[in-house]
């Protein structure tokens, strides 16, 4: 099984990212992320499983302990898919804010986000 974006970290630095963020809950079905919209949050996936859609079919799952959203905001770009939840999800959210200011504080969450890019993005064709 590949790694997560979490397991790069130190129980410490989980815990600062954790506490940039906002804990919400939300139920299956919900879509916390459209295709074509501003770039304004990304989410942490602590419990339940999400679908990744592109023009209504679905390229991917993400579960517990990985990042969605973070791309759209890194390249500053409309989002390139819409996030629907297929079971209720605990999530940290991080705004735009959040997250940029954490790749910069903090060279890990950094590289982690280049690692989970180029493994998202590198092995399409």
């Amino acid at each position: 099984m590949a790694d997560t974006f979490f397991s790069m970290f130190t129980p410490a630095e989980i815990a600062k990212i954790s506490a940039s963020g906002t804990r919400v809950n939300l139920p299956a079905g919900w879509s916390p992320i459209w295709e074509d919209t501003p770039a304004d949050k990304a989410y942490v996936i602590l419990d339940g499983t999400v679908s990744v859609r592109r023009d209504g079919e679905e390229v991917a799952q993400a579960g517990p302990g990985d990042i969605i959203g973070e791309a759209a905001i890194m390249n500053q770009k409309l989002r390139n898919a819409s996030i629907v939840a297929l079971t209720p999800l605990e999530l940290i959210h991080l705004s735009a804010d959040a997250l940029r200011r954490l790749n910069v504080e903090m060279p890990a969450f950094h590289e982690a986000l280049e690692k989970v890019a180029a493994e998202r993005f590198g092995g399409q064709s």
